[in-house]
């Protein structure tokens, strides 16, 4: 299956033939990295940040994007997994220490990065809309990668998973750093362009080029369920 031309990078853009992308949907887990409400919500946490900041413009086009793609299309792989019976796993930013010590250097500096999530708030759960069940695998981490931070590779190693989809927040930080922990790890991992966001489209896209091929598959929401389905190749 050639990959979107938008996504091939140096490395590959003088290839003629490419592999097929073939995977065993009983061996697939759908991995939602960081969809919580701190993030997403346009009225809690980090959008209300923004406001104080005099920043909330600047971000207007990441969270419509959220809105109008990435929320639906995570929520129709959802969907889609669920309805297949196939494995369902979340991965969020949430300490478990309420004064936030247990917390990675780089989540206590100033900045971006610099994230105080307390794992029994309101703040740190999963948005409404893409809430786990109560049988799902949910992990918490206080790092960047879903990977580094938790036994989450071990768990889906146990219960028979090879290849892993990964959706979610933000392209160029959490879900990149997943990506290459799991491909790192072994697994074949599936990168959704158009259920990811980074905080501008630039960085979106620059990330996806850089890791697609390398470490995962890049493929939109409609290529990831026909290749799931055996449609695509």
């Amino acid at each position: 299956m050639k990959p979107n031309p938008k996504y091939i990078s140096y490395y590959y853009e003088t290839m003629t033939e490419w592999p097929d992308i073939i995977v065993d949907p009983k061996k697939t887990a759908l991995l939602i990295v960081d969809m919580q409400k701190e993030f997403v919500s346009r009225e809690i946490g980090e959008s209300v940040t923004f406001r104080e900041m005099g920043e909330w413009e600047r971000w207007l086009p990441f969270h419509d994007r959220l809105d109008e793609t990435v929320i639906p299309n995570n929520v129709k792989l959802l969907e889609y997994f669920r309805e297949k019976d196939m494995t369902v796993t979340f991965g969020r930013i949430a300490c478990l220490r309420p004064d936030g010590e247990d917390r990675t250097p780089v989540q206590k500096t100033e900045g971006w990065n610099g994230i105080f999530l307390y794992v029994n708030t309101e703040e740190a759960e999963m948005i409404d809309e893409l809430k786990p069940l109560p049988s799902e695998i949910v992990v918490n981490k206080t790092t960047d990668s879903v990977v580094s931070g938790t036994n989450y590779s071990r768990l889906i190693r146990n219960i028979g998973i090879d290849t892993v989809v990964v959706t979610g927040i933000v392209t160029d930080q959490c879900v990149a750093g997943t990506v290459r922990g799991l491909a790192d790890d072994g697994f074949k991992v599936i990168c959704v362009e158009d259920a990811c966001a980074a905080s501008c489209m630039e960085l979106h896209d620059a990330e996806l080029k850089i890791m697609n091929n390398l470490y995962c598959n890049v493929l939109s929401t409609e290529e990831t369920i026909g290749v799931l389905e055996g449609k695509l190749k």
